[in-house]
């Protein structure tokens, strides 16, 4: 059948719609790793801001809150993402693709929840929304917001969440055979 003689509501992937379902972790895995997941990186930045003592507990809080979810939300993604790399492969590869996925995942989102936090915090300052100025601020708001986060936010996830992601990765491979 050619393309043009294809209906609209057929996928135009079929194989790529199976892969993503087999891809996918299962509801139970994708909410309980999440939470997990979420609760050791909430944990790590915990862990990172009592070490260099921080005495506000209201920050703290703010800072462990905003890494669990960027970890909740990170880890369904970042499972499917590894399952799609690692289709009947070798553990080491399931290892190091989930390895790779996860902390990426984690890093990306926890610094785009960020990055809409700062944005929130200096949108009174900002031009009116949809104009010129204002799409300049916003850019350049969430870029300076990414420099904060690789520069002060990733040292958070040392030692301990350093340490989970070689356990969810380890635990992944040894699901994956």
């Amino acid at each position: 059948m050619s393309a043009a003689a294809r209906r609209f509501d057929e996928p135009a992937s079929p194989g790529l719609a199976r892969r993503l379902r087999t891809a996918a972790p299962s509801l139970r895995i994708a909410v309980a790793g999440s939470a997990a997941w979420g609760l050791a990186m909430g944990a790590s930045a915990i862990a990172s801001l009592m070490l260099d003592q921080w005495e506000t507990a209201d920050r703290i809080r703010t800072v462990a809150l905003l890494f669990f979810l960027g970890g909740a939300l990170a880890f369904p993604f970042a499972w499917t993402l590894a399952g799609l790399l690692t289709r009947r492969r070798r553990p080491e590869t399931a290892f190091a693709a989930c390895f790779v996925a996860l902390a990426a995942m984690t890093v990306g989102l926890t610094a785009l929840l960020y990055a809409l936090q700062y944005r929130s915090y200096y949108a009174e300052w900002h031009a009116p929304a949809f104009t010129l100025t204002w799409a300049f601020q916003f850019v350049f708001t969430g870029l300076v917001a990414a420099y904060q986060f690789a520069v002060l936010g990733v040292r958070m996830y040392f030692p301990l969440g350093f340490i989970a992601l070689i356990a969810a990765a380890l635990w992944f491979a040894g699901r994956s055979r």
